[in-house]
């Protein structure tokens, strides 16, 4: 039986059992209608659709009537090849091919869905599909009213591209199902660079993408927002900005990543991607533009390795010999100022160095004769010409060889170039260490500001480190050594600088208010200042006194500095002279001002002065800008005359050493310190066992009320008292020490004491 013959016993069999309904039978519908034929007593018309045949591929021709003429889109081989790997998805629409007297030709044309037709052609031609292989297809009545051109018109048309968003959602579940990026990529003839890109759009917060989904952002801004992968802040970008004027993309990028460091960084270049990720560090890509390698979303731990890989680069320069070595991110302009730069000769050149720049020298010069005459060099003559340039002058960049007296008393310093290189600068002496006579050496030692860190409590009086190395400092304090002691060595530790701060700004606003109670004392500190930037050439920087009356702000301060007795004091003498002054008007006030008795006019002055106390440790700043190391030791020894002129006493004041204002912020060697101080040597090592925290809390109550101060809050001419009655008490410690009972201790120290109530000291 034939395929012709086969189609048409088909077709009558469909039209006996009713299921299909021709071309041409709907057309005689129509026709009656238009004759007049009333149909509207009918049942509403069902509609049939066209049949549907397997049709051989060698019976399929295409039709002049396909009104698609220009190629878009995928390429007839891409969709060959999908074919090919899924089959046919959608049938061909086709038509009989009638001849001249109008009967079928057993052929088919093909309006809609050429472009199909033409793959499947490509797939004969290569032999991967039979010509006889059936083909679906959707066949329209020969003689049906719809123009062939009408179909192909409306089946390009009537399509409704599939919206981005799905196809980024496909993607996610085809990789979800187990395929991985290549495979999505060669199943959709794009690159795995793309499916990366339709997955990232995917992976933006759900709230942004149902925006996107009603038309409410762009297609670049949603590509704006996978910079960062934080769905929160994501969301936060897009609530500022999407009633703002500027929503441009690259504003959406700035926002994502401001607190974040790009990789061309130079803090970034110095470390290196591996690793910063190796540390656990995190990397923001841009998939859809360049991003100069992406940035780095850990600010914090960049910093740390940047700082960590530094030290460790100057610890192997510190094997060289230097006395101190400076490690510093950024150099300030003039960091030199005031050093002695050394000069040192060029090392010499090995002999196979010598023999590698005498070959290179000898190529450049023989390709320079070469192309002596020719106006222009061939451009891979220029480039070797380069390459040779740049090996001669590696070689012959020598490091410097110094004296290795020189470097026992100069130093170095460590830092990065513009382009995240390390740069080491060598050679450079500071003043306090060039070499002097021995009867020159001074001590320079305070009892104000002694233990708190300075690199010079580290060298000895001849500027050699007394710990024999290299001292490796980071804005002028030490770095790379433990400079505190391991606690259970036994020795004192210098305190920590930001207790230090923090517990002479207690006694500079105890200084404020004394000096505020005293005139007198105002008034000769005043006239000291005065004299002192009158009469003296040199510069007078390191007072305690700020002559301008400048409220000093102090930026380390405990919480409780703010309610202390003092504090309130000096705001209760503040608010009454406040209500007194007629602040509003300068000529009423020069009025009262004038009138005031003499000694309120001093009282005045002395309150006023007081708010300029500077008694304050600072940090030593190394490069010269801020207060220098004499500065800070004569401030310091200054404010020591103002406490012992007003009578300054810190217990007065109301300071006491507490948990949270001292003991937990000092080793537990320092708290032993002050309990044997205040309570004698058989109470201090009662507590010698104990943990940090039991110990600290312990000590609070045991020091509570005996008037007990740290060295820096101490009046040195009341040092030499208690230094005076210190042998009294020593003698004392052994009969102190068997009269503790056991009220004076908690029930946790006194578990193990012997029958007879006396105390048990440490058997050494």
């Amino acid at each position: 039986m034939s395929f012709l013959t086969a189609v048409k016993i088909d077709r009558e069999r469909e039209r006996s059992v009713g299921l299909r309904v021709t071309g041409s039978e709907i057309g005689r519908v129509a026709s009656g209608a238009r004759r007049g034929e009333d149909l509207m007593t009918k049942a509403v018309q069902k509609i049939t659709l066209s049949p549907s045949w397997d049709i051989p591929f060698d019976k399929l021709v295409l039709s002049q009537s396909n009104v698609r003429r220009i190629k878009a889109g995928v390429s007839v081989e891409e969709l060959a090849e999908d074919i090919a790997r899924r089959g046919l998805l959608q049938s061909l629409s086709v038509r009989p091919v009638l001849g001249d007297d109008g009967s079928e030709t057993g052929k088919f044309e093909i309006p809609a869905g050429g472009r199909r037709f033409q793959a499947l052609s490509l797939l004969v031609k290569q032999k991967r599909l039979a010509k006889t292989t059936p083909i679906p297809c959707v066949v329209r009545d020969a003689r049906s009213d719809i123009l062939a051109e009408d179909d192909s018109l409306a089946e390009n048309m009537q399509r409704v591209a599939l919206h981005p968003l799905d196809q980024f959602r496909a993607f996610v579940a085809l990789r979800d199902k187990g395929q991985s990026d290549a495979e999505i990529a060669a199943a959709f003839f794009v690159t795995p660079q793309i499916v990366k890109q339709r997955l990232k759009l995917a992976s933006v917060a759900p709230a942004l993408l149902e925006i996107y989904a009603e038309d409410g952002m762009t297609l670049e801004q949603l590509m704006a927002f996978t910079v960062n992968p934080d769905h929160a802040r994501q969301v936060q970008v897009w609530d500022v900005i999407h009633s703002s004027w500027n929503k441009e993309p690259f504003q959406i990028r700035r926002m994502l990543t401001e607190t974040s460091v790009r990789a061309s960084d130079r803090r970034a270049v110095f470390v290196g991607v591996e690793a910063y990720e190796a540390a656990g560090g995190m990397m923001l890509h841009d998939l859809f533009q360049g991003d100069d390698g992406g940035w780095f979303e850990d600010p914090a731990l960049l910093d740390r390795l940047v700082s960590e890989k530094l030290q460790a680069e100057a610890e192997t320069v510190a094997v060289e010999g230097w006395k101190w070595i400076e490690v510093a991110l950024d150099l300030p302009y003039g960091y030199s100022h005031g050093l002695r730069s050394l000069s040192g000769d060029p090392a010499p050149m090995t002999d196979e160095e010598g023999a590698a720049r005498a070959r290179l020298l000898a190529e450049y010069r023989a390709m320079e004769e070469e192309y002596a005459g020719q106006d222009e060099l061939p451009d891979e003559i220029d480039t070797r010409l380069g390459v040779l340039e740049t090996e001669m002058e590696r070689i012959e960049t020598r490091p410097l060889i110094f004296d290795p007296t020189e470097i026992g008393r100069a130093g170095a310093f460590v830092t990065l170039d513009r382009y995240g290189a390390l740069a080491v600068y060598r050679g450079y002496v500071r003043p306090e260490d060039e070499p002097v006579e021995e009867t020159a050496v001074q001590d320079g030692t305070d009892p104000a500001v002694a233990g708190q860190g300075d690199y010079r409590d580290l060298t000895d009086g001849h500027g050699i480190a007394a710990h024999g190395g290299t001292v490796i400092m980071s804005g002028g304090q030490p770095i790379g050594a433990d400079l505190l002691e391991d606690e259970d060595g036994g020795a004192l530790k210098p305190l920590p600088e930001r207790l230090v701060m923090e517990l002479t700004a207690h006694r500079t606003l105890a200084l404020r208010e004394a000096i505020g109670r005293s005139p007198d004392v105002a008034l000769t500190l005043l006239l000291l200042k005065l004299v002192t930037d009158t009469f003296r050439t040199s510069s007078a920087s390191g007072s305690c006194l700020e002559a301008s009356v400048r409220h000093v702000y102090m930026s380390a301060q405990a919480p409780d500095l703010k309610d202390s007795v003092v504090a309130k004091l000096v705001d209760e003498r503040h608010a009454e002279w406040e209500a007194d002054l007629p602040l509003g008007d300068d000529a009423a006030l020069w009025d009262y001002l004038t009138v005031l008795h003499q000694g309120s006019r001093l009282a005045l002055l002395a309150h006023c002065l007081s708010f300029g106390v500077n008694a304050l440790h600072e940090k030593v700043n190394p490069y010269g800008a801020g207060i220098s190391a004499s500065g800070l030791t004569r401030r310091m020894a200054h404010s020591d005359l103002v406490a012992r002129a007003t009578g300054l006493d810190m217990v007065e004041a109301g300071w006491e050493p507490t948990v949270d204002t001292y003991l937990n912020r000092v080793p537990k060697v320092r708290i032993l310190e002050a309990v044997r101080e205040a309570k004698g040597e058989g109470t201090a090592q009662l507590l010698d066992h104990l943990k940090k925290s039991e110990m600290a809390s312990e000590a609070e109550r045991l020091l509570k009320g005996s008037g007990w101060l740290p060295e820096v809050l101490r009046r040195d001419d009341l040092v030499a008292l208690d230094d005076e009655d210190h042998a009294k008490e020593q003698g004392a410690d052994a009969e102190a020490a068997e009269s503790v009972s056991d009220t004076d201790l908690p029930a946790f120290l006194t578990d193990d004491l012997p029958a007879d109530g006396t105390s048990m000291l440490a058997a050494e």
